[in-house]
């Protein structure tokens, strides 16, 4: 379901502690120097596959409960300097280490994100491929994505539908919300909003903010259910209160149209501007429609920007309108 138009400090350490020592009587107790040159005195070998398998472990984590990308690469950042290790030595470290579907992934994942390296799509989406061919979940849940909603990839919609039905039969909420996203617009099976609304309702329950904001658009609009505008305005307001910058831009449609509750041009005007800031296309073309056509905050360059900003993604209203207004 779309946007409408218009420290990761919570780690067990005694997890990790445990991983360590039982890493450590799988070998010979002595110390391990590290495989990469200068990557830190303090880092051995058994500690980089246990810290691997920690980032890998929580990028999952926050992709199922549904965590902006930007939020979830700025905690990797702070994850790998919290444990004072150089990025281009790890992603060295991993290129040297493919020994695991974790390892795989995660340098897929540094590649996508230019993390130590410089940005390579198409070997990050290389790696994803090799990594879920081995069953490795958070890397089958962006190859999943990918194919549903991404640019960045030919389409394969039989294959995202089979990726999302794997992922959520192993009770994977963001599997769920992609799979609720497939039936109910047709997306390598049939529609059926039945199922789509129960699978969003799942993902919901299990606190994916994606899957609450795809509730409350089934509550908008009748989808599998009877429609209930104040349901689907709460709705969207706990996905926004999750920092779901999709429920933000659309908790700003209800406070500007009225769904769900009273006018308030400001409180939309605002979530417009936060979902924006966080990449939403959607509330960036809501933000520039508001500067180009709201009473008493007209900006025709704040609108140009912001139409650009949607236009740069592939959004297309806003690349329309932007021709429209350049005359382009």
């Amino acid at each position: 379901m779309s946007d409408k138009q218009f420290n990761f400090n919570n780690i067990d350490s005694l997890n990790i502690y445990n991983k360590i020592i039982q890493n450590f009587n799988k070998i010979n107790i002595k110390e391990i120097k590290p495989t990469t040159k200068n990557i830190n005195e303090y880092i051995f070998e058994g500690d980089l596959n246990i810290l691997v398998d920690e980032l890998v472990y929580n990028i999952f984590k926050e992709f199922n409960e549904g965590k902006n990308r930007e939020i979830i690469k700025q905690h990797v950042l702070d994850y790998v300097n919290n444990h004072r290790i150089i990025s281009q030595e790890i992603c060295s470290w991993l290129s040297n280490n493919q020994n695991n579907s974790n390892s795989t992934y995660l340098l897929g994942y540094f590649n996508y994100n230019g993390i130590g390296t410089d940005p390579n799509k198409q070997k990050a989406i290389e790696l994803y491929q090799k990594a879920a061919k081995l069953e490795n979940r958070v890397a089958q849940l962006n190859l999943a994505n990918m194919h549903i909603y991404g640019k960045e990839i030919d389409s394969d919609y039989d294959l995202a539908f089979e990726l999302s039905k794997k992922l959520a039969e192993v009770e994977c909420a963001s599997g769920m919300n992609n799979l609720g996203y497939c039936y109910n617009n047709g997306i390598g099976t049939d529609i059926n909003n039945d199922k789509a609304f129960e699978l969003f309702k799942k993902a919901a329950d299990l606190g994916n903010s994606y899957g609450i904001n795809s509730l409350g658009c089934c509550y908008e609009e009748g989808i599998g259910t009877d429609a209930n505008k104040q349901k689907a305005f709460e709705l969207y307001k706990k996905a926004a209160d999750l920092g779901n910058s999709t429920g933000m831009s659309n908790l700003g449609y209800c406070y500007y149209g009225g769904i769900g509750t009273d006018i308030n041009e400001q409180k939309a005007f605002e979530l417009f501007q936060e979902a924006a800031d966080l990449g939403s296309d959607a509330a960036q073309y809501n933000l520039a429609w508001i500067y180009e056509n709201g009473d008493g905050i007209k900006d025709m360059n704040q609108a140009i920007y912001w139409y650009k900003k949607s236009a740069e993604q592939e959004y297309e209203i806003a690349q329309n309108k932007l021709k429209e207004l350049l005359k382009i």
